[in-house]
């Protein structure tokens, strides 16, 4: 069995580099095999040009192919791979048109595995062990209300004045200023149509707790059937959305007032100009540190009085091994290929596990990849 990897950009390479040095069978697939040869050319000349044809000659029944491209490859990928017999698998998340291949994968027994990277991925993890926590306590009861939260961030590990860095072209990130969002607050749906409507303040619970600004990222609500939330329980809020560094709010606003009136191609090559700007004034140094911090957190509450509240904190940040950024999406992609490969997930379209047995492996060797990662019960239990 072989693992089609198509795609080494920055986010890509350490598990890219896992698979490999595990002693898999891997053919990496690039658009300019230069790249790829500076990533693993020191592990593997199985190195070819990414070319549709070309790809669909290779891929065998068994293979896995794996999409690291562009999100408009993953379906295009995705179908080739179940005509070819072969797996799929990607860090992003599961599209209307990636969902629409589940009952021929499944038919054909084979699994495409999506959002298990760092988010979508790793908070998945994390909220089918809390939850799974909750519903075995003795605090589980239907009349409780629920608030779950989700927040994530690629922030400096060292804060410059605009409160962040970019890692890869900042025009994914101005285009996300432009979508709305929909979670729960107070028990009834909240939509937002810009994240600057909707920053709040959050208290990470660090071993020394830390403030960030938090905002909705978009559409929360099919995640509470994704989590397995009883359809009964009451759910007071549940959000899943982007930590950011104190201070962007302000550090940004000139940002947030532009993208509000750029609209039609003009605006979106004002859009592609402001990313090259900011690429060039706010790029990480070479060597330079970033920073990932993920909190996930499912509190109880009765009669207005908290009876269960625990939280997931994770504090990663670059180091020798390169960034934290990378090593969080791409090493739980190559945990996902591995079970895919072992027969451990069901066939289907499907996002990161919620088996018992594969998330505390995944959550064992995440915990090796961060610097800090635990789980705190604010309710003070042993």
């Amino acid at each position: 069995m072989t693992i089609h990897w198509c795609g080494t950009g920055l986010s890509a390479i350490p598990g890219l580099r896992r698979l490999i040095q595990a002693g898999h069978e891997v053919t990496v697939w690039n658009r300019t095999t230069e790249k790829a040869q500076d990533a693993v050319g020191d592990l593997t000349q199985r190195i070819q040009v990414f070319d549709m044809d070309a790809i669909t000659a290779e891929v065998q029944p068994g293979d896995i192919v794996v999409s690291m491209l562009p999100g408009d490859w993953h379906v295009p990928l995705a179908e080739m791979a179940i005509a070819k017999g072969a797996h799929f698998a990607s860090s992003s998340y599961i599209s209307p048109e990636m969902r629409a291949l589940h009952a021929k994968a499944q038919a054909a027994g084979l699994c495409l595995v999506n959002e298990i990277g760092l988010d979508p991925g790793i908070d998945h993890l994390m909220a089918h062990v809390l939850i799974a926590d909750y519903r075995a306590s003795e605090a589980c009861d239907a009349s409780n209300d629920l608030s779950f939260i989700s927040y994530c961030g690629g922030i400096p590990k060292h804060p410059n004045q605009f409160r962040y860095k970019f890692s890869w072209s900042p025009l994914g990130v101005l285009k996300a200023l432009r979508s709305p969002s929909r979670s729960i607050q107070d028990h009834e749906e909240r939509n937002v149509s810009r994240p600057w409507d909707a920053i709040s303040s959050y208290t990470a619970p660090l071993p020394t707790p830390e403030t960030f600004e938090v905002y909705p990222n978009r559409d929360s609500v099919p995640f509470i059937a994704d989590y397995r939330f009883d359809p009964e329980w009451r759910i007071k809020e549940f959000v899943r959305g982007t930590l950011r560094l104190n201070g962007w709010s302000d550090a940004w606003a000139d940002v947030f007032a532009e993208v509000e009136t750029l609209e039609g191609p003009a605006g979106d090559a004002r859009l592609r100009e402001m990313s090259d700007t900011f690429w060039a004034e706010h790029a990480y140094d070479e060597g330079e540190p970033d920073r990932v911090v993920m909190c996930v957190a499912l509190k109880a509450e009765r009669d207005g009085a908290t009876v269960w509240h625990k939280s997931y904190v994770m504090d990663g940040w670059g180091d020798a091994r390169g960034t934290a950024m990378a090593r969080l999406v791409s090493i739980p992609l190559s945990l996902a290929i591995e079970a895919v490969l072992q027969g451990d997930i069901a066939p289907g379209v499907s996002p990161a596990p919620n088996d018992p047995a594969l998330l505390e492996r995944f959550l064992a060797e995440v915990g090796t990849l961060a610097q800090h990662l635990e789980i705190v019960d604010h309710m003070g239990a042993a």
